[in-house]
């Protein structure tokens, strides 16, 4: 799976300076099939994508799934909260793509 920093668009005005386009972000529908955790000491959005989709770039679901639990783009978790691990994060990964071509 790509990094996501990677879809990042760098463009230009027509005065020839550079902006960055910004990235959208879809919609997480809440599944019967996801599932819910308890975090724990040390526990991070990162770390959390890792573990449960191979692929610690896809912290972003995790997090724009909890948007109370993690703010401020913050990777910690604080302990004993209930996050939300999306089931479907290989149609989140299409629907981003669609997003941002």
């Amino acid at each position: 799976m790509r990094n996501i920093s990677r879809n990042i668009q760098q463009l230009k005005t027509s005065e020839g300076k550079r902006y960055y386009n910004n990235i959208k972000y879809p919609e997480i529908p809440i599944l019967d099939e996801d599932l819910y955790i308890i975090s724990i000491v040390g526990d991070r959005v990162d770390s959390l994508a890792r573990q449960y989709y191979g692929d610690s770039n896809l912290w972003w679901i995790i997090s724009s799934a909890n948007p109370e639990i993690i703010k401020g783009g913050s990777f910690g978790i604080k302990p004993g909260l209930e996050v939300r691990i999306p089931s479907n994060h290989v149609n989140v990964l299409e629907d981003y793509n669609t997003l941002n071509k």
